[in-house]
C-alpha cells in the first residue's frame, strides 16, 4: 500500500514490561506523524507466544494513553488495515511466504536440532564459521507448515542502506545467511512479519532502537526478495544508565512506564524528559508542552549518541511543568498525596496546606518523605514539643516565652490572620531579631525544626489553632523557667 502520507508505527511485544526505551520509540514515531499530519499506528507483535504475559496488551495501551500518545489505528479502535494483533495476521504472512517459495527464494527446513548441531561441529572442526546456507538441502520437502521456512540467500553480497539519523551504512556478505521466516509453530519470525505488516499498513518511516542495525541486512534481503520498496529507516540512539556506560536496563533501575504514574509524575513532564534523551530542538529552551514538542520535532535533530537517563533531571522537568499549571490544577494534583497521609481530619487545614506542600517537592511521591522528616508535622492534630528546642540559638527560653506572649497579644487583637497582622508581626521580629521571635513561633506551631515559615503556618492553621499551640508552648516553657 503506497501512500504520500507519513505513516509511523509502534509495534511492541506484549511481554509485561513497558520499558521507557520503548515509550521513547513510540513518542518519536507519534511526534513525527503528528508533525507531518500523518498517521500513527499501534500494532502488537505477539508471535513469540512463550514470552507473552497475560494483560500486557492492555498495559501497553494504558501506558501510552496516560502519556497522551493516541493512535489512529490499533487493536482497540480498529482501522482499514485490521487486524492489529500480529498473530491474527498469519494468513497475510503465509501468502507472502508462498510467493517466496514460488520464486524459489524460500524452502522448508527438514533438519532436526540435533542435525543442525552436527553441522555446527563440522564447521568448528574445519575452523570455518557456521553458515546454514552451506548445508542447505538440495531437494527440500514441500512446505506443509509444520517445518521452519527459511529465506534462501542466493547471492550473499554487501548490504548498503541509508538511515535518516546515521547516514549511509553497510555490512559485509558475512552478515547474511539463510534465516527462518516462519517457525515450526506456524507463526512468523519478527524479521519477516514486521516487513509484511509494515507493507500492508503503508508504513513510511520505521523508528526503532539502534540494536536493530545488525539485523538490517536481513530486512534488506527480504525487501529485495519480495520486490517491495524500502521504507525510510530511523535508528534511534540508546538510552543509557545514569553512569552513561551501558544501556539502561532493569538491573540499572529501569522502571515500567506506569511506575512513574504511581509515583506521581506528570505525563507531560515524562514526555518532555524522554523527548530530550536523544533529541534536542536547539536553543536554550527545555520545557515544552506536548503541542510544542509536536511543532518542534524533526528527525534531523535526533542524536546518534546515547543520552543518560537522569532521574534528577526528570524531577526538574516535573517541577517546571507543575509551575505551568493553574492554581486549581496544582491543588488537584497534590491533594490526593496530602490527604493520603491520614494525619488530620481537618479538611480545611489540608486544603490550605496544598500549595505550600507543592513548593517543597518535585513530584507528589515525595510528600510522604516530607512527613517522615518532620516538615509536615504541623498538619497533625497533636504535636509533641521539646522545650529545649523552642528558643533560638543564643536566645534564652525566657526570651522565647516573652516573645510568644507578645504574639498572643497581637493575635488577641485581630479576628483572623491578615496581611496587616503579618506585616505587624514582621516589624516586631525585625526590631527584636527575626530568629529570636520567629524561630520559637515556628517551632511551637509545627512541632518540628523543619517546616514552612511561621507566616505560612499561621495562615494554614488559622487563629484558633495557632493560639492553642502557642499557649501550649508557653505552658511547657513556664514549667522549666
Amino acid at each position: 500500500m503506497k501512500t504520500n502520507q507519513v505513516v509511523t508505527r509502534f509495534a511492541p511485544s506484549p511481554t509485561g514490561f513497558m520499558h521507557v526505551g520503548g515509550v521513547r520509540t513510540a513518542l518519536y514515531a507519534w511526534l513525527f506523524a503528528r508533525k507531518n499530519g500523518g498517521k500513527f499506528i499501534l500494532r502488537i507483535e505477539d508471535t513469540d507466544k512463550e514470552r507473552e504475559v497475560q494483560g500486557s496488551i492492555e498495559h501497553i495501551m494504558k501506558s501510552l494513553k496516560w502519556l497522551g500518545i493516541e493512535w489512529n489505528e490499533g487493536p482497540d479502535i480498529g482501522g482499514p488495515n485490521a487486524p492489529y494483533i500480529q498473530s491474527e495476521r498469519k494468513a497475510s504472512h503465509q501468502k507472502y511466504a508462498q510467493q517466496l517459495i514460488d520464486k524459489g527464494l524460500a524452502y522448508a527446513d527438514p533438519y532436526t536440532e540435533e542435525e543442525v548441531e552436527g553441522f555446527r561441529k563440522q564447521a568448528e572442526e574445519a575452523k570455518k564459521p557456521f553458515l546454514y546456507r552451506d548445508y542447505r538441502p538440495e531437494n527440500p520437502p514441500v512446505w506443509d507448515g509444520s517445518q521452519p521456512l527459511r529465506l534462501k540467500i542466493v547471492d550473499p553480497k554487501e548490504s548498503h542502506w541509508h538511515d535518516l539519523v546515521r547516514g549511509d551504512l553497510s555490512a559485509g556478505p558475512e552478515a547474511l545467511d539463510d534465516f527462518v521466516i516462519i517457525k515450526s509453530d506456524g507463526y512468523p519470525t519478527y524479521n519477516f512479519a514486521h516487513i509484511i505488516d509494515d507493507l500492508e499498513m503503508g508504513v513510511t518511516h520505521i523508528m526503532r532502537s539502534d540494536e536493530f542495525i545488525s539485523s538490517t541486512p536481513k530486512y534488506l534481503a527480504l525487501y529485495e526478495a519480495l520486490g517491495i520498496e524500502r521504507p525510510e529507516f530511523v535508528m534511534l540512539p540508546p538510552i543509557m544508565g545514569a553512569d552513561g556506560k551501558k544501556k539502561l536496563g532493569k538491573r540499572d533501575g529501569a522502571k515500567d512506564a506506569m511506575d512513574y504514574q504511581r509515583e506521581g509524575y506528570l505525563p507531560q513532564a515524562l514526555m518532555n524528559f524522554l523527548a530530550f534523551i536523544g533529541w534536542n530542538p536547539g536553543g536554550e529552551k527545555e520545557v515544552f508542552t506536548p503541542q510544542e514538542l509536536i511543532e518542534e520535532f524533526s528527525i534531523e535533530r535526533i542524536h546518534t549518541s546515547g543520552g543518560k537517563f537522569n532521574e534528577e533531571k526528570l524531577k526538574w522537568f516535573n517541577k517546571e511543568h507543575l509551575k505551568l499549571m493553574l492554581e486549581d490544577a496544582q491543588k488537584e494534583y497534590i491533594r490526593p498525596a496530602v490527604v493520603g497521609l491520614n494525619v488530620t481530619q481537618d479538611a480545611g487545614r489540608i486544603e490550605r496546606s496544598l500549595l505550600s506542600t507543592l513548593e517543597r517537592i518535585s513530584y507528589s511521591g515525595e510528600v510522604a518523605g516530607l512527613l517522615e522528616n518532620g516538615e509536615l508535622n504541623y498538619l497533625r492534630d497533636e504535636i509533641v514539643l521539646d522545650p529545649a528546642l523552642i528558643a533560638w540559638k543564643q536566645s534564652t527560653q525566657q526570651d522565647a516565652y516573652n516573645h510568644l506572649g507578645v504574639v498572643l497579644d497581637k493575635l488577641a487583637g485581630v479576628p483572623s490572620i491578615t496581611q496587616a497582622f503579618t506585616d505587624d508581626l514582621l516589624a516586631y521580629a525585625t526590631e527584636h531579631g527575626k530568629g529570636n521571635v520567629l524561630w520559637p513561633l515556628r517551632y511551637v506551631l509545627s512541632g518540628s525544626q523543619k517546616s514552612p515559615d511561621p507566616f505560612t503556618l499561621l495562615t494554614i492553621l488559622e487563629k484558633e489553632e495557632a493560639v492553642k499551640r502557642i499557649e501550649a508552648g508557653r505552658t511547657q516553657l513556664a514549667g522549666i523557667l
